[in-house]
């Protein structure tokens, strides 16, 4: 069976752009979360958001015609901006089809749904003369006229060209879980031998009137606007939903031996993925959490583990009511004794919930539990809820040695995703 080397990384998060500044956000256990600033929330129940600040979306270099298109949507600006990174780590300058042939080079990412521009929709459509079919037809003359929707593989084929990737290319818009499956998707791939290298990851930013409003009918969100920063609170008792984030994670993966001849870093080994369907409700977990517990189950056993292998778990860890003790009483099912000494934390503590992007990022600080021997912390949980009894890594990081950990996305609609990594073990 072909073993899967991760060789670049790259990430756009609410505590840090680029890899060291995400790293030094999870050991200073920073958080993200502020006041909307994106639009005018102040009329939303919740007016909270984890919102990436430190990057600079008119300094990132763009052809003209896409531009037009992309530098409307900040997502798919997240997605170039991690990805070049994760690319420039694996490879240098060069593309990935300098050093592999092109069509064993594939392109597998998540993001969240299409575009809709609403700044421009919304400044017009009180307007007496608002035409939404003339907006569209000018968009059709005009690349830089309005763009009333944009498809969500957009971003997705620029950064395939940038690779240099013409094999296989997907789009997963499977929400929560998305980012995660884009990443078992990729390792499925080298590992069956259908590529020899895979760009992957997830771009997501839901922070806008369409994406806050709603979460907020679906009452899925925080509205203790009052607390500001430490407003996620996952496992805590006193937790009342998500807080809403945005960026984006990308990855090299490659076939281990290829990596090694040409003497790529490899940050780990991508060792188990699972995905399972609840076939339940869109937003509640069904009461008996079989198909998260097989999630986990076939996760594990995929990477030849036991459960008592697993040295840290980044839960999916939301802050919702149901979620959170439906997530902890999985988790005792699948480790049984080890669920009370096997670490767990939720990142979204501090980044919020990216969505598409979410799974793709919590690699990420499972990377920086794996390579910096310390664990991200549930910065919030100050009184853990007895229904998600488990080893919490609470308020600050802890020290520890991880050769393997799980990571957990749950999702919308009962996706679950799990998948598996570690320090190489030869």
């Amino acid at each position: 069976m072909r073993r899967v080397a991760v060789t670049g990384v790259g990430v756009v998060s609410p505590i840090g752009t680029g890899v060291e500044a995400f790293f030094g956000g999870l050991r200073e256990a920073t958080s993200g979360i502020d006041r909307i600033r994106a639009f005018d929330a102040s009329a939303f129940p919740t007016q909270l958001a984890a919102e990436v600040r430190d990057l600079d979306l008119d300094a990132i270099a763009l052809p003209e015609e896409e531009r037009a298109l992309l530098g409307r949507d900040p997502k798919s600006l997240f997605g170039l901006a991690a990805a070049r990174e994760a690319l420039a780590d694996a490879f240098g300058a060069a593309r990935a089809a300098e050093h592999l042939p092109a069509h064993r080079v594939a392109c597998m990412v998540a993001s969240g749904l299409e575009i809709f521009h609403l700044p421009e929709i919304l400044a017009h459509m009180h307007d007496d003369h608002f035409d939404a079919g003339a907006m569209l037809a000018q968009h059709n003359d005009d690349a830089h006229g309005f763009a009333l929707q944009l498809p969500a593989d957009t971003a997705a084929r620029c950064i395939a060209r940038e690779a240099g990737a013409a094999g296989l290319f997907s789009v997963n818009v499977s929400a929560c879980a998305a980012g995660t499956q884009a990443l078992g998707e990729a390792w499925l791939a080298i590992r069956d031998d259908r590529a020899d290298a895979v760009i992957c990851g997830g771009y997501d930013s839901m922070v806008n009137p369409l994406g806050v409003g709603g979460f907020c009918m679906l009452e899925a969100m925080s509205q203790a606007n009052e607390l500001g920063a430490a407003a996620s609170r996952p496992f805590d008792v006193r937790r009342d939903g998500f807080v809403l984030g945005e960026g984006a994670g990308f990855f090299v993966f490659e076939e281990l031996e290829a990596a090694r001849a040409r003497g790529a870093h490899i940050h780990a080994e991508v060792l188990g993925y699972a995905s399972t369907l609840d076939a339940y409700r869109v937003t509640d977990p069904p009461p008996d959490h079989a198909q998260a517990v097989r999630a986990m189950q076939r996760a594990i056993a995929e990477a030849g583990l036991t459960p008592g292998d697993v040295d840290y778990i980044n839960a999916h860890g939301t802050a919702t009511p149901k979620n959170d003790p439906a997530e902890a009483l999985a988790i005792r099912t699948v480790f049984g004794d080890h669920a009370l000494r096997v670490p767990v934390s939720s990142t979204k503590s501090q980044i919020g919930h990216l969505i598409g992007a979410a799974g793709a990022v919590e690699l990420c600080a499972g990377l920086f539990a794996l390579e910096r021997g310390l664990l991200p912390a549930t910065i919030n949980l100050d009184q853990p809820d007895p229904e998600c009894q488990l080893n919490h890594v609470a308020r600050s990081p802890r020290p520890a040695e991880v050769k393997t950990f799980l990571s957990n996305s749950f999702g919308f609609g009962g996706q679950n995703a799990c998948i598996v990594a570690g320090a190489l073990r030869d």
